[in-house]
């Protein structure tokens, strides 16, 4: 049987994008508002909700675990059109379930 939690969080980028692999220091950190149970593997499916901002802005997630995950808004490079990363406060919802 599948567990699921869902949630929301209003995330702005004001730093540039970040291009060093598990540099996390500008995440955010979300609790999940009940714990999972210990071992369980748990997945996380954010999506942006509002449309704020004019350009795409990107989601990253990391460090999933039982209590809780890291996530961080920034804006995309697409193609030719280079991003500096920031972006204004967009609502991002959430979903976590067991696999």
């Amino acid at each position: 049987m599948s567990l699921i939690q869902t949630g929301r969080i209003d995330l702005n980028s004001g730093d540039a994008v970040e291009t060093v692999g598990g540099n996390t220091s500008t995440f955010t950190r979300v609790t999940f508002p009940t714990p999972f149970p210990q071992g369980a593997q748990v997945v996380v499916l954010p999506l942006t909700q509002t449309f704020n901002g004019p350009e795409t802005p990107g989601i990253r997630v990391h460090d999933v675990t039982p209590t809780g995950f890291l996530i961080r808004l920034n804006e995309v490079n697409a193609g030719s059109v280079k991003s500096d990363g920031k972006h204004t406060t967009e609502t991002v919802g959430w979903l976590a379930a067991t696999i």
